[in-house]
């Protein structure tokens, strides 16, 4: 690549900004763009090191407007009723697809995320707008038979603003996967992206608001945690939050959140195992294999970055794997043809090295080369966060890498002897998001699956999925679920109602009968 194509690379990322978020980066309730007065914030593109835009902080004060811009929608959008919400979510389904080309190109420029990675996420998105917009006309209480005396019935209500923290590894997918359940369930949303990938999540508000829903119903407020983030889930206007990131970061902020009274829905990552029995199909478990670890340059919450082969068909499986990470393409992430792109900034790409170095001293050996080509190492591209994929052997129950999250393209490997070592060590860390096995025994396979400790379990296959499953955590992993039949009453309360079908004595004996008085009097 010479530098007129990088010069034309990074101006596609700037023109991207340009066109699509011509107003800046701040809080956007639809339309405008509010810009904040805090802290000033470089968006860096992670191919090649360069600020693409700045922009500054909203803080304490724009998160309270932010708040308050989706707090005065509620009635707007419940005035709307359950088919009004699914004729605006389908609206939004058609406004996503007509305007998939530009929404994967932001990402992408953006991220980092390769634009066949973007472009997929964008068609998921679709298929959860269809589904969600289903459910908002499915809503239903129910009767209670509780006696004759009473038709006594359940509504389920919204919360009212739900704030919503999403990651930067997947800015586009996870704003809407955890907008889409609520708003279909009658509440208005606030999305805080990460400070370092803001942009297509203001794209998608203004999307909402194109698509018929009223100013406010979906507002995206980026910013930085401590300021805007702490402030989005103290506020009393809130009636729930949701976190995507870090064990830590998410306990913090759901205790926060409990202080204030407001509950929370987290998933707070993984460390899953993907399990291989000499049964298996070897040429599908490597291909599946590698690309549960090393899509997304392994920065996914639910990577299979633990790789537990069964000791005969280890040598087989491993040849495999190598030859094929050395076909994986790493490159440009707006070249159609690059399958991993780079880390999606600087200081996650300085953490995985550090993990690395360490599991390396551990006593883990490296088992490929990982010495980015000279087009990524010498080339205009040289500034950016490039980590070729790295296929660790040896990796211990002890060391270090077996029970951290690394979020990078490593892949840990062991080997096992029997179902009973598997199972124990696949279960033998603090998480429990995703499991995986792969064999031709069907009983083997189910009875794995129940015994794996994840919220969710794949047989001969990785990473699939669609929005009537449910997606979340056990353990450390999180609680609550992002998708599925069970997260419109994950963003719903039940309420209780009563009317007597006849007239009723009073309570108080003496209330009743002649003489008796309603109003307390003698």
């Amino acid at each position: 690549m010479s530098l007129d194509d990088v010069r034309v690379r990074q101006d596609a990322a700037r023109r991207a900004l340009a066109d699509h978020l011509p107003d800046g980066i701040g809080v956007c309730a639809g339309e405008e763009v509010l810009p904040g007065a805090g802290a000033m914030i470089e968006l860096v593109d992670p191919a090649c090191g360069e600020v693409a835009a700045l922009w500054r902080d909203p803080g304490a004060e724009g998160a309270r407007t932010a708040v308050g811009l989706a707090a005065a929608a509620f009635g707007a959008w419940t005035a709307l009723g359950p088919a009004g919400r699914a004729q605006v979510l389908r609206t939004a389904a058609q406004l996503v697809e007509a305007n998939a080309g530009e929404l994967a190109l932001l990402e992408t420029s953006t991220t980092g995320k390769p634009l066949r990675d973007s472009t997929a996420e964008v068609r998921a998105i679709v298929q959860m707008c269809w589904y969600y917009a289903g459910w908002a006309e499915r809503i239903n209480g129910e009767t209670l038979g509780v006696s004759a005396d009473f038709h006594a019935y359940t509504l389920r209500q919204p919360f009212g603003v739900v704030t919503a923290v999403t990651p930067w590894n997947a800015p586009l997918l996870t704003a809407a996967a955890n907008a889409l359940p609520p708003l279909a369930a009658g509440n208005t949303v606030v999305i805080k992206p990460s400070e370092f990938t803001p942009a297509s999540t203001i794209r998608l508000a203004r999307l909402m608001r194109e698509a018929g829903a009223p100013l406010g119903t979906l507002v995206a407020a980026p910013g930085l945690g401590p300021t805007t983030g702490a402030t989005l889930t103290t506020d009393e206007r809130v009636g729930k939050v949701i976190f995507i990131g870090s064990v830590e970061t998410g306990r913090a902020v759901a205790a926060a959140a409990a202080r204030a009274g407001i509950p929370s829905v987290l998933e707070l990552g993984g460390k899953s195992a993907n399990v291989v029995f000499a049964d298996a199909d070897l040429d599908a478990a490597a291909a599946g294999a590698l690309a549960a670890v090393f899509s997304s340059a392994g920065q996914s919450c639910q990577a299979g970055s633990r790789l537990l082969v069964q000791r005969e068909a280890g040598e087989a499986l491993f040849e495999r794997m190598l030859a094929g990470i050395g076909r994986l393409r790493v490159g440009d992430p707006l070249d159609p043809a690059t399958e991993i792109g780079p880390i999606m900034h600087r200081a996650q790409y300085d953490r995985v090295g550090r993990l690395l170095e360490k599991g390396l001293e551990q006593g883990a050996r490296c088992l490929n080369d990982t010495k980015p080509p000279a087009r990524l190492a010498e080339g205009p591209l040289r500034g950016g966060n490039w980590m070729m994929p790295v296929m660790l052997g040896d990796v211990s129950t002890d060391n270090p890498l077996e029970h951290t999250e690394i979020f990078g393209p490593v892949l840990c490997t062991a080997t096992f002897t029997d179902e009973a070592e598997a199972l124990a060590r696949a279960n033998g860390t603090r998480f429990g998001l995703v499991g995986a096995v792969w064999t031709r025994d069907a009983a083997r396979a189910h009875r794995f699956a129940a015994a794996t400790q994840a919220g969710t379990f794949y047989i001969n296959c990785y990473k699939v999925g669609h929005p009537s499953a449910p997606f979340g955590g056990f353990k450390a992993s999180g609680w609550g679920r992002a998708s599925g039949r069970g997260v419109i009453e994950e963003f719903t309360q039940s309420q209780a109602v009563w009317l007597p079908t006849r007239s009723l004595p009073a309570t108080f004996p003496s209330l009743n009968g002649p003489g008796g008085s309603t109003d307390g009097r003698p």
